[in-house]
């Protein structure tokens, strides 16, 4: 066995090992991870997986980069009048972009029984989900915030606004992944999830798409947008504080 297979065994015991006397296994058995490393290496594990279906990483920047791109196609390619919708283009595309990934955030584990393995493997399910949830933002949310300023500035958008839309986006992002982690635990048990994942996820991002879009505004015309990236940051903090809670819960309900 490989240092990581037995670092991760660590974390997560499996459920068929034989029994063994308590004192015994508490002589033989290596310490149990904390619920830190345990999300840790739930992380690490979703970031490795996720770059053998590289097809999945590709699919919500492509979609995002198709949706901007080609918006002044219909529009109008007058740079002043792309820049004034550029706002709503860049949010609409963002969250049209991050729910693409929402459907595989737990349903390849559900399938292969990892989130069962999770749920008994006495860690933290909540840090899990966390971690779960992080590592989509890290494969999606990050990178649509990177690229978010490219397309602001096809778009007629100044380059000074750049830092702002970045940081915007960035945040932004956050909410969307962790409001959309509820999501695709509520709908788990559900064959073809989307339709219903989007019909629950979109109507509690909207305060998101509302406050990041007044943001990028702003930051296009120069002034201080302080306001609606705090308000942003408080969406964020309050997911970060719910958002796991409610997956794990949902997760439970799922595999029971």
């Amino acid at each position: 066995m490989s240092r990581s297979e037995g670092t991760v065994a660590q974390a997560f015991p499996s459920i068929d090992a034989p029994a063994v006397p308590v004192a015994a296994s508490n002589a033989l058995a290596f310490p149990r991870a904390d619920a830190r490393e345990a999300a840790r290496l739930a992380l690490l594990r979703d970031l490795h997986l996720a770059f053998r279906k590289r097809g999945q990483l590709v699919q919500p920047l492509a979609f995002f980069a198709m949706v901007t791109l080609l918006f002044p196609l219909a529009i109008s390619p007058e740079l002043a009048r792309l820049r004034e919708l550029a706002p709503g283009v860049l949010w609409v595309g963002a969250l049209l972009g991050s729910l693409l990934a929402l459907e595989f955030l737990f349903r390849d584990d559900a399938y292969d029984g990892t989130l069962e393995q999770y749920a008994l493997s006495g860690q933290s399910l909540t840090a899990l989900m966390f971690a779960k949830t992080l590592a989509h933002w890290l494969l999606t949310g990050l990178p649509l915030a990177l690229m978010a300023p490219l397309v602001a500035i096809s778009l007629g958008v100044a380059t000074t606004a750049v830092p702002g839309i970045l940081l915007s986006v960035a945040i932004g992002t956050v909410a969307l992944s962790l409001i959309g982690s509820i999501g695709a635990a509520l709908t788990l048990g559900i064959k073809r999830s989307g339709a219903l994942l989007s019909l629950l996820t979109l109507p509690l991002s909207l305060p998101v798409l509302i406050f990041g879009a007044r943001a990028t505004q702003l930051a296009i015309h120069g002034a201080s947008l302080v306001a609606p990236l705090e308000l942003l940051a408080a969406l964020a903090i309050l997911g970060v504080t719910l958002a796991p809670l409610a997956a794990a819960a949902a997760v439970r309900i799922s595999l029971e």
